[in-house]
Order: C-alpha cells, then structure tokens, then sequence
C-alpha cells in the first residue's frame, strides 16, 4: 500500500512551522509557503491542489491580523472564507479531507460558561466573521473535513504575545495588559502534535466510519486565565527557570513588579475582542480520546525551550 499524500498549506505559520514536523512520520508530506501557494489566487489555489492530489490537505493558513481586518474586509473574507470553501469544494471532488482551522472569535464572549461547538457564533470583528464564513463554507460543501476552533495561540518563534512580554521585559517597557478579556492561552507545538494525532486516526478509517467524525472541534488548553494572567505567568515561569539554573533573572523581576492590569477601554483598539471567548474541549476528549495539557503546564514547556534555544 502506497503512503498517504498530504499537503500543509502555511508552511511558515506558527501552527505550520510545528505541523511541519508533527505530520512528516505520517507519510509524504508536501509543505507550501503562502509565497509557494497564495490563498488570495483562488486559480492558483485550485491548481496546485489538484496537481498534487494530496489524501489529507491541512491549511494552517489565515488572515489573522485582527485589527487590520476591520479595514480589509475583504481580503480577510478572501482568505479566511473564500479560499477555504475552494479547498473543501477539491478535498470533496478528490475524497480527501480538509483538516481546516479556526477562532475562539466567533463567539461574541457574553456566556458565563465555556463554549461548546453547538453554542449559536456571534462574532464581534471582520476576522471572528470571515472565519465564521469559512466554517460554514467548508460544510457546505459535503467533503470530509475537520474544523479545530482554537485560541490565543502563540509561539516560541515569530510574532505573538510570549514572545511580546519577553522583549517588552528585556527592553525596559513596561507592561499595561488587558485584564478583563478571560480565554485558554494554547501552545501551537501542542495543536499540531494533536492534528497529528487525530490525522493518524482518520488516516486508518475507512471512508464511511471517517465521515461519522466530520465536524467542529475545540482544540485548546485546560483551564483558562486573562491576558494580564497570561502575562504574569510568564514571567514567573522565565524567572522560576532562570533562578533554577542560577542564571541572572532580575530583568523579569523588574518586569513583573511593575506589571500592571488594566480594562479594556484603557486599550482601544479596531476591532472588538470578545470579554470571555474560554472554548470547552470535552467533544475532542470523548471523540478522539485526545486532550490537551493545562495552559500554565503548556507555558512552561514553551518557555523552557526558549531557555534551550534562545539562552534567556
């Protein structure tokens, strides 16, 4: 038997770079950059896809700049809704599923209890709406896929908010974090070694049984915290680690004593974020017997590798 064909779509993303690595044992992996296959050339798009022919097509590629996306619209609905129904439309012609990812934004954050898959979306902002979209896009269209709804991901490589605090704190900035937005921080090493996990499982399926797992899951960490506790945790966890080592970690020290909590109208920005956007992941643990360790457990294994690689 021939191995399995898959394709990664956003090579280069913080979810991608690490589905890079997590999807390579399960078979020939094809990985493309947005420069190699751009989402906003629909064409191209169609093209490339059916030329490869993959079985498992995983797109790690978004639209993600959320305040810019007030003023983009469209490209946003482009990338975010347009593309995606395009792939769902060849996974289906080509019965290949379509693993496709999305945000704890399409919820408008008025519940008091974390969100299941079933709660009614109500996105607040352009980008919470173009990837509602894309959600729906991707149904309708009757291929195998997977939609992961995810949230507040973040990385020990490129732009995101840990990497954020870190310089802010080894520059002498002081930090003034949102303290009344509440959601679930999530490693992206841990959502690719589940997406490998669960394509692993599918991949074994037959068509019929694997068509019964079609649908939308929550894919996160346990427990949940708000972005002025997302930030104070990692400075206490840099610092934990560096007086372990009995390396210098005053810089934190400094950072975290001055860190200070503030509300959200202290931080206008373009689009409106969600007050609580905490995602339930239970329907992955009971379906997929997969689940996700604790934020703070995440935290400290991003940050130790960032000790490992990029000497703190």
């Amino acid at each position: 038997m021939s191995q399995p064909k898959l394709l990664l779509i956003g090579r280069n993303g913080q979810v991608g770079w690490e589905l890079a690595r997590t999807l390579a044992p399960l078979g020939r992996l094809i990985c493309l950059t947005r420069e190699e296959l751009d989402l906003t050339d629909l064409e191209s798009v169609r093209r490339t896809v059916r030329q490869v022919g993959p079985d498992v097509i995983v797109n790690a590629a978004a639209y993600t700049r959320v305040d810019q996306a007030e003023c983009e619209r469209e490209l946003a609905f482009l990338v975010n809704a347009r593309a995606p129904a395009v792939l769902a439309e060849i996974a289906r012609q080509l019965g290949s599923l379509l693993i496709h990812y999305s945000t704890d934004y399409v919820f408008d954050g008025q519940s008091s209890a974390a969100y299941v898959e079933d709660s009614p979306p109500a996105p607040l902002n352009v980008y919470g709406e173009s990837k509602l979209a894309g959600e729906q896009a991707i149904q309708a269209t009757g291929a195998r896929y997977l939609i992961l709804r995810t949230s507040w991901i973040y990385a020990t490589h490129g732009r995101n908010f840990l990497l954020m605090v870190l310089r802010a704190a080894r520059d002498g900035r002081p930090l003034r974090i949102v303290n009344d937005q509440v959601g679930v921080p999530t490693w992206s090493r841990m959502i690719a070694e589940a997406t490998a996990a669960i394509t692993a499982g599918r991949l074994k399926c037959d068509e019929a049984a694997d068509s019964d797992n079609n649908g939308i899951y929550h894919l996160c960490a346990a427990g949940q915290t708000s972005w002025f506790g997302f930030a104070v945790a990692i400075l206490e966890e840099c610092i934990r680690q560096l007086e372990r080592r009995g390396a210098d970690s005053r810089v934190y020290e400094k950072a975290l004593a001055s860190a200070s909590p503030i509300t959200t109208p202290e931080y206008p920005t373009a689009a409106q974020r969600p007050a609580f956007s905490v995602l339930c992941p239970n329907k992955l643990r009971s379906r997929f017997r997969l689940a996700l360790p604790p934020w703070r457990e995440q935290l400290r294994l991003a940050v130790e590798e960032i000790n490992v690689y990029q000497h703190l």
